[in-house]
């Protein structure tokens, strides 16, 4: 019989971890980041004989113009059993009790041959505001360097070897490193017109994950600061989530020799897949007609991330379980509202 249990920190990473879809978004200290940043975190979990065998980290946050509270489950739930009826009551016990309008499921990328598999028949519907990017690009590096660096594009292949001969140095960053990640985040942000975060996160990121799931690597020539990769792993998967250069010495490609020192760093630790995190959510045959032409959004990437090998992949996007109709519908009309008004 599956029981309720509160898992300690370390219990509920070891069964993520354990789990074929192990996602760094459902890690604790993930919970904890967000934590400091105004969001609730609960993590519903059920045993068997005082086992883990199924569970999922539920967030939450207020809503814009006081219309409740919104829970948030990424990447997940995780479930070892037969039993799916039970855990989603636990999730929805839970999402309720902490007064939730709605539950908004991003379940990640689920490559199966049901685009939505069994989510309409959980009381679920497809929503088009999705809080993660619904579209990325997986690299596989569980071969040979030889045979990851053939896949790549020839402009690719060349820029890595040219910035592992022009004397750039690439090492995992400590604590006090942390800094100068930040300031080169300002800089990207300011490049490329996209918000970062404020300083203190990547520093709590850095304390709540590094060296366990994550390393920060920095490239640095002659004193100066070139680029930087917060990289994130968990079971099989590294996801690179943040990422910074400066405007110093960009021809050194620095902003390659550090992406391809944290496959390394992803490949040393057991990693079959590295998630590239994040581009324009269109078919490839849009992606390849217009990348050229546009930058906005995460169109800037793209044609950067385009050229290492790996294929595109769009996760099941996101999902919304309605509990309270009225405020969802009046969440609804703040979100048009709020796009219409951009």
């Amino acid at each position: 019989m599956l029981t309720p249990l509160t898992p300690t920190p370390n219990a509920w990473d070891a069964f993520v971890a354990s789990q074929p879809r192990a996602h760094a978004l459902q890690l604790s200290a993930w919970g904890e980041l967000k934590r400091a940043y105004g969001w609730g975190v609960e993590r519903v979990a059920l045993a068997d004989d005082g086992r883990i065998v199924a569970g999922a980290q539920l967030l939450f946050r207020p809503l814009p113009l006081r219309l409740g509270t919104m829970a948030y489950l990424a990447m997940g739930p995780y479930n070892t059993t037969s039993d799916d009826a039970a855990l989603w009551v636990a999730i929805d016990q839970c999402a309720k009790r902490r007064g939730a309008a709605f539950l908004k499921w991003e379940p990640g990328i689920v490559e199966v041959g049901d685009p939505n598999p069994g989510f309409w028949a959980l009381g679920f519907r497809e929503s088009l505001q999705t809080v993660q990017p619904p579209r990325t690009i997986l690299i596989d590096i569980a071969d040979d360097d030889e045979t990851i660096l053939a896949r790549m594009n020839q402009g690719t292949r060349r820029k890595i070897r040219q910035s592992q001969k022009s004397g750039v140095r690439y090492y995992e960053a400590d604590r006090a490193d942390v800094d100068t990640f930040t300031r080169m985040m300002q800089t990207t942000g300011s490049r490329n017109r996209f918000g970062v975060h404020e300083p203190g996160y990547y520093e709590k990121a850095y304390d709540l994950f590094v060296p366990r799931h994550a390393a920060l690597i920095l490239a640095e020539h002659e004193g100066d600061a070139l680029a930087g990769i917060f990289v994130f792993a968990v079971g099989r998967t590294a996801w690179y989530f943040y990422g910074a250069s400066s405007d110093v010495k960009r021809n050194l490609m620095a902003t390659y020799g550090v992406q391809w020192a944290a496959i390394q760093w992803a490949k040393a630790r057991g990693c079959t897949t590295y998630d590239l995190w994040g581009i324009p959510d269109e078919d490839e045959a849009i992606l390849e007609a217009q990348f050229e032409s546009r930058s906005d959004g995460l169109w800037g990437v793209y044609g950067f991330k385009r050229g290492w090998g790996g294929r595109v992949v769009r996760s099941q996007g996101a999902w919304d379980k309605v509990y309270n109709p009225l405020i969802y519908q009046a969440y609804r009309l703040a979100v048009k509202y709020r796009e219409q008004s951009n």
